[in-house]
């Protein structure tokens, strides 16, 4: 394994400042955007590091972040984990407590714990959100991003018919270019062969450079995961020396729980930049008549 890779995008705040300056203006420039106010310089940053300083590339980001949460709003508007306790209690997602080599977040999800009859692929999904808005509020997360590993052990057919191409569309969005987290890696273990076409159909939706970093690992993940992740990192049950999975995952499970109020302020928020008030995000319905008058 390499040593830790910095972000190409350096810290300095009086740097950070231009670019959070340029970015909030083009932002508001954007027609798609023409009703909001402002966006906090924290809220800006994030977009900034998951595409390492590019103005243009994070505006095309911030843009898409809003139009999937507008377009999707049976995941975005609904972030309770409280509303998914018994889908998370049953060990299925955890945020592992340690970073990577690379500082990069490693999660884990255990799909033969999701039983499809008592969990839609849209609830499973909001868990996958709901971590994500979380991670994606922290430095060295938005410095270094994620890497995800997907247990297939217990993968069926009642599984598969719950990807549909919309949904399969969906989560490549969010996979790619729609979410302000870098994907560093993704991690496929006991793929089975019904897996294939599901696999099919989402990877057509994904960019080049997500394609190479997907990594199969098969029955045998014990041996090849080492080559990616240190032994202090991941659980037992998973080749490592780190703590058990039902122990990992109760605690990010805490974690979710004690962050129920952000999330649903996060979900109920017109921007998802809870850092400036809903009244500030958005110009009200009076001040947008009196510029038409004024027009």
């Amino acid at each position: 394994m390499s040593g830790p890779q910095p972000s190409e995008f350096p810290d300095d705040w009086e740097q950070l400042e231009r670019c959070v300056s340029v970015l909030r203006r083009r932002a508001l420039q954007a027609s798609e955007l023409s009703a909001v106010r402002t966006f906090s310089d924290q809220f800006l940053i994030k977009f900034l590091r998951a595409r390492d300083g590019d103005v243009e590339l994070s505006l095309k980001l911030l843009l898409n972040y809003q139009r999937w949460r507008r377009e999707s709003p049976e995941i975005s508007k609904c972030l309770s984990p409280s509303s998914v306790l018994g889908l998370l209690n049953t060990t299925y997602h955890t945020v592992l407590p340690q970073r990577d080599h690379t500082g990069s977040r490693v999660l884990i999800y255990r799909i033969g714990q999701w039983n499809p009859k008592d969990w839609s692929a849209f609830q499973v999904f909001r868990v996958s959100l709901m971590t994500s808005e979380i991670i994606s509020t922290e430095t060295e997360t938005q410095r270094c991003g994620l890497k995800v590993i997907f247990d297939l052990q217990g993968w069926s057919l009642g599984h598969a018919l719950q990807i549909n191409p919309s949904l399969a569309r969906k989560i490549s969005s969010v996979l790619s270019d729609s979410f302000p987290l870098k994907v560093r890696g993704i991690h496929l273990v006991n793929e089975p062969m019904l897996f294939r076409p599901v696999f099919t159909m989402i990877r057509p939706f994904l960019p080049e450079k997500i394609k190479q970093r997907i990594h199969m690992h098969g029955a045998d993940f014990q041996d090849t995961l080492s080559d990616f992740f240190s032994a202090p990192v991941l659980p037992p049950e998973y080749g490592g020396e780190g703590s058990s999975i039902e122990e990992v995952c109760q605690d990010w499970t805490n974690q979710l729980l004690e962050s129920e109020e952000l999330l649903q302020q996060i979900a109920n928020h017109p921007t998802g930049d809870i850092t400036v008030t809903p009244e500030d995000s958005l110009i009200s319905e009076e001040v947008q008549t009196e510029q038409l008058s004024e027009g």
